[in-house]
């Protein structure tokens, strides 16, 4: 069998196994002598890759039941990328990518089979997860929507259809090809056409099937059919320069050519800054983008593909664990890849991505366990286990600040402005190491802000902005914090950065909780000086982070969205004094090894939540680092644990003049010196409800 796709043979023992199969001294017919070496004369059905290719150019005139037993078979055989053994050779990368197209077509014309056969709701889940990974086939979205109908789901297959139109329109600027169109018209009338089966050589319905037999892929062109949509307001319309230029793209550039995974990248970059859904989307592309791109067998390409997508990061828990493995296993892959020498700019762009992709201690830090509780040896055993994992997690953050540190004495080296300003969002990312760091931070943020304004580069500029914000917030001056929200919504009001707003709100929110006052009320008032205005009232502080929450919903950040409002409400709670809320119903997210402990006192369980901080980790190296160990703090205090209170007083000793968890830029326990305090005095009483004095 040939090495599609990656079943190969090592030749030396399939000759001697190919040998032994026919008569002593009858001549050779597969492995033959010729020239100074030897050839390989198989037959056509021995190679996986030729019997796809066959199965899949197989005649259209053949019964739909027939067409779909050809192509389960030969979709059968694949079991991996093609040539997976060969992904580092020259002449295996373009072979790669025209089977994998060819895959991707005998994919849709098995549906199509099926759709004929009169099996609709069968095809559904297959075509589903077709479309979301390759969403720029608008023969996908085209066979989905008819199936869904033909399952009798009409809402739902409307539904998929302005899916579509939404996804080609809103971030590709063009409007779907006419078989969508017709379909969506026909569909709306429920034309007749629609539900019986079509005769010989169209098996789909609903108009002619778009996918070219030839294993062009579907690329982002193709959806405009070679006619850019018309504006007839305006001709030279940003929408109609964008079709045109799009459409030119198209017809310029090959639709193999590597310069069109490039291209993506560059797309999905402006993508993820656009508001909620491109940010998903967004995601969801990178990964399949960098996926293509390994499946070329291209190193440099790789490297190019993953370090294109400089999206300025600020929070420093990921969205999507699976995605953030994935993205870190290949830059990391990638990186080993490369030549030793030169490809510098590459260089600087893994090591940043595996900086940034680390964040917070890697994607699945500070998720609660789960186990149930062990006893004698089992115990010994798992604390062995739990002990080499730390050991390996610790490894890991120390790879991942390493990779900072090189990534980002290289682009100073390199002298790109640009490269540097994304190596500095790395060594924001890997400044958590312990708590008391906002200085550092602080003038991370400095230097983004200088570098970025000097050289046009906006969303560093704002993401330095955002930076200086949390970190003048961590350090109680609330003024200069002011000036640089303001700063980064002016940006993101000239540059249309809608996500800037959901992080300068949520700051609002937290300045409210730290001084009593909103911005605009504190003029020239140091937070708890006199003059200021009468402090808002507990209930106007969570008013203000409900809102904020709200924003949150729907921005496409569900690793700072979940469990984020319930834990600032029980910040305020703890920095004033008051128990935490008793409900088990509230969803504490990624929090709840920490806040358990709290809720478990609250309901008057003490010996449950003794257990609790016992198994509660340390929390994570992210921007709310603080925060965590001062509610272990209190709820060590409250228990008695004098071993959890000498870890967390010398874990919070460091940041002893900063306001805890307000360097996230989102909310406030109060300041670690009253949280040191009542540590030190081995009692929850007074300083632990005094506000910010």
């Amino acid at each position: 069998m040939s090495p599609f796709p990656g079943s190969y043979t090592a030749p030396c023992a399939s000759a001697s196994l190919w040998r032994s199969s026919r008569p002593p001294r009858s001549p050779a017919r597969l492995l033959v002598t010729e020239g100074p070496g030897y050839a390989l004369r198989a037959e056509p059905y021995a190679v996986d890759a030729w019997r796809f290719e066959r199965a899949v150019a197989g005649p259209a005139t053949t019964s739909p039941a027939d067409e779909l037993a050809r192509l389960e078979e030969a979709l059968g055989w694949w079991r991996g990328p093609a040539y997976a053994d060969f992904a580092g050779e020259h002449w295996a990368r373009a072979e790669r990518s025209r089977l994998a197209e060819l895959r991707l077509h005998a994919v849709e014309r098995r549906a199509a089979a099926l759709l004929a056969l009169g099996r609709p709701a069968q095809t559904v889940p297959d075509l589903d997860a077709h479309a979301a990974e390759h969403p720029w086939r608008e023969e996908a979205w085209r066979l989905l929507a008819l199936a869904l109908y033909r399952a009798g789901r009409q809402g739902d297959a409307l539904a998929v259809l302005r899916r579509a139109r939404s996804l080609l329109v809103e971030q590709l600027g063009v409007d779907p090809g006419p078989a969508l169109r017709r379909l969506e018209t026909d569909i709306l009338h429920q034309a007749p056409h629609l539900d019986p089966a079509p005769g010989p050589g169209q098996v789909t319905g609903g108009g002619p099937a778009q996918a070219p037999d030839d294993g062009r892929p579907s690329g982002p062109g193709q959806v405009m059919d070679g006619e850019p949509p018309q504006t007839p307001d305006d001709a030279r319309s940003a929408g109609r320069v964008w079709a045109e230029a799009a459409a030119m793209y198209d017809s310029a550039v090959p639709s193999g050519a590597r310069a069109r995974l490039e291209s993506t990248m560059g797309l999905l970059r402006n993508l993820a800054v656009t508001g909620g859904g491109g940010l998903e989307a967004a995601r969801r592309h990178r990964v399949a983008a960098v996926q293509a791109a390994e499946e070329l067998g291209d190193p440099e390409l790789t490297a190019r593909v993953i370090g294109a997508y400089d999206v300025p990061a600020i929070w420093t828990r990921v969205d999507d664990p699976e995605q953030t493995a994935q993205i870190l296993a290949a830059a990391e892959r990638a990186l080993a890849a490369l030549p030793p020498d030169g490809h510098e700019a590459a260089r600087v762009r893994l090591l940043t991505t595996i900086a940034l992709e680390s964040r917070g201690g890697g994607p699945s830090t500070g998720d609660a366990s789960g186990d149930r509780p062990a006893h004698g040896r089992e115990a010994a055993r798992e604390a062995a286990r739990e002990a080499a994992r730390e050991a390996a997690r610790e490894a890991a953050r120390e790879a991942a600040r390493e990779a900072a540190r090189e990534a980002e004495e290289l682009a100073r080296r390199l002298d790109d402005p640009a490269l540097l300003a994304f190596a500095l969002n790395g060594a924001f990312m890997q400044s958590f190491g312990r708590a008391g760091l906002a200085d550092q931070r602080d003038r991370i943020g400095a230097e983004l802000v200088s570098l970025s304004a000097r050289h046009g580069l906006v969303t560093s500029e704002v993401l330095g902005h955002l930076i200086r914000l949390q970190a003048r917030g961590a350090l109680a001056d609330f003024r200069t914090a002011d000036q640089h929200a303001a700063a980064a919504d002016r940006l993101a009001e000239r540059h249309e950065l809608p996500l800037v707003g959901v992080f300068t709100q949520w700051y609002r929110a937290l300045r409210l909780a730290a001084t009593g006052h909103p911005p605009s009320e504190e003029r020239d008032h140091p937070p708890g000086a006199p003059g200021g205005g009468t402090p808002a009232a507990a209930t106007e502080v969570e008013a203000a982070y409900r809102d904020a929450a709200a924003r949150l919903e729907g921005a496409g950040m569900p690793g700072m969205e979940r469990g984020l409002l319930p834990l600032a409400l029980l910040c305020l709670r703890v920095r004033d004094g008051r128990p935490a809320p008793t409900d088990e119903d509230i969803d504490w997210g990624p929090y709840e090894p920490w806040v358990r402990p709290l809720v478990l006192l609250a309901q008057g369980r003490h010996a449950l939540a003794a257990a609790a901080l016992r198994a509660a980790p340390e929390p994570p190296g992210d921007l709310l680092l603080e925060a965590l160990w001062c509610l272990t703090a209190r709820a060590a205090v409250a228990l008695g644990d004098r071993e959890t209170m000498e870890r967390a007083h010398a874990a919070l000793l460091p940041a002893k003049n900063e306001l805890a968890g307000a360097g996230s830029g989102v909310l406030t326990v109060g300041p670690v010196s009253a949280h040191l305090a009542a540590l030190s005095r081995g009692d929850g009483r007074s300083a632990l409800s005094r506000g910010d004095g």
